[in-house]
């Protein structure tokens, strides 16, 4: 691969982090998705699960349906996501059925994650559509704001629980 294109990934993964850091700060998991066609942002989204009570409110769901419904078409050829995190098994056969030419995520997923990590459906040679997958992509940073979440989140669980048990740690005494 050649320098520009990876300075181009790494652009575009700069602004998948900054919709990441959108969730972050709404107590969203922090996955954000960027869309490009033709060279040109098309979409953006962050995980909204919890503000639109609604499972499917993945960065990459929301993503696809922004840039499709701008496109006027549910199939996206020539498309490329750019994800904070390897996309999940909903997401990636979504990303499948819109036709997406290539998928980069930042860190991966081991538990979900469905280009790679757990499950290899984008080149499931049973389907009749592949999809290039680059990983890595600022990585660190990625990986980064995925465990700071979830530290944060595991503290105020705790903290809750100990407020619970111990009523007068709530009232600071």
């Amino acid at each position: 691969m050649d320098r520009p294109q990876e300075m181009r990934d790494e652009d575009y993964m700069r602004m998948a982090l900054e919709q990441a850091m959108e969730a972050f700060q709404e107590g969203e998991v922090p996955v954000g998705a960027v869309l490009v066609m033709e060279g040109e942002v098309v979409a953006r989204a962050h995980n909204r699960c919890e503000e639109l009570c609604d499972p499917t409110a993945h960065a990459e769901i929301l993503a696809l349906r922004d840039a499709c419904s701008r496109i006027g078409n549910y199939r996206l050829l020539g498309a490329r996501l750019y994800v904070t995190v390897e996309p999940c098994v909903m997401c990636t056969g979504a990303l499948h059925l819109a036709r997406l030419e290539r998928v980069v995520y930042g860190c991966a997923d081991p538990k979900a994650g469905a280009m790679g990590s757990r499950y290899s459906i984008h080149s499931d040679g049973r389907l009749n559509h592949r999809l290039e997958v680059n990983c890595g992509v600022l990585e660190a940073q990625c990986r980064g704001l995925m465990s700071s979440f979830f530290k944060s989140l595991r503290q105020r669980q705790k903290l809750l629980y100990e407020t619970e048990r111990w009523p007068s740690l709530a009232e600071g005494g």
